[in-house]
């Protein structure tokens, strides 16, 4: 059974967690426009070996809200919090979540084994911001949905971005699910943010030499982002102890909508071998 918990970080915010099942810990550090409870399928599969803690990022349900003073070192200070409390010596991220894990692996003696799908390394600008200005102007308008296309437009797979913004616009309510669509939307204040963290820190992924905790690599076959096979390329060549494996029939969303069972078992047999 799921069940609702609480920490305070070392800067005094509150940040929530979902827990489920039962074993040697394990964290779940989602991505960007996502909630825990978008790991629910995820966790679950995870659950039948380990005690999974899937961390409410801050601006989400009832975890404080991104502040002025918001960076990734905010979130590595969250993450490195629940995981002294929990004593998880593994951590599995996704995107956006994955770039947080990767930070917060860098000179941690407690973590050590870390599994990352398609994390946001960005490298010679390969994940892109051009799009946040536009997009912030909408916001001001109140014009979210207007917001999200000019994102998926600019960085989503190449079927998006060679897609009329008034088409996405319309097909957007359609392809996904309307409480899914408005869950997205009312993150849309997140997104610059993070984006911002992820382009300041483009190229230097040679950090990640610091991380001493085995690590793998994951990626879907289907994902159409051209800048993950770069990331997925650096990556590999400066992580000291590294594993990579890719899912040939799963996209972008692999561990919390197309895949979950599949990604997690891979990553239960990480985890426990």
């Amino acid at each position: 059974m799921k069940r609702s918990q609480a920490f305070a970080s070392a800067s005094g915010v509150t940040i929530h967690y979902q827990t489920v099942g039962s074993g040697p810990p394990l964290i779940v550090i989602p991505g960007g426009l996502s909630i825990a409870a978008d790991f629910d399928a995820f966790a679950s599969a995870l659950a039948e070996s380990f005690t999974v803690h899937v961390i409410e990022r801050r601006g989400r349900g009832l975890s404080s809200p991104q502040d002025a003073g918001y960076s990734i070192a905010v979130e590595c200070e969250d993450l490195c919090t629940l995981q002294r409390a929990t004593q998880a010596t593994c951590l599995f991220g996704h995107s956006y979540g994955g770039l947080i894990a990767l930070e917060a692996a860098r000179n941690n003696a407690l973590a050590k084994r870390v599994a990352v799908y398609e994390p946001g390394v960005s490298v010679n600008g390969s994940i892109p911001t051009t799009w946040a200005s536009e997009y912030e102007r909408l916001l001001a308008q109140d014009r979210r949905l207007d917001a999200f296309v000019e994102f998926a437009a600019a960085t989503g797979p190449a079927r998006a971005k060679n897609t009329p913004r008034c088409l996405l616009k319309l097909l957007m309510p359609i392809v996904m699910k309307r409480h899914g669509l408005r869950q997205k939307l009312d993150l849309l204040e997140s997104n610059p943010r993070e984006h911002q963290e992820i382009a300041r820190l483009d190229n230097t992924y040679e950090n990640y030499r610091e991380v001493s905790a085995d690590v793998l690599l994951l990626s879907g076959g289907k994902s159409g982002l051209p800048w993950v096979a770069v990331a997925i390329e650096k990556l590999s060549a400066v992580l000291p102890a590294v594993r990579v494996k890719q899912f040939p029939n799963l996209n972008h969303f692999g561990p919390d909508q197309t895949g979950p069972r599949e990604v997690a078992e891979t990553v239960r047999t990480y985890f426990t071998s």
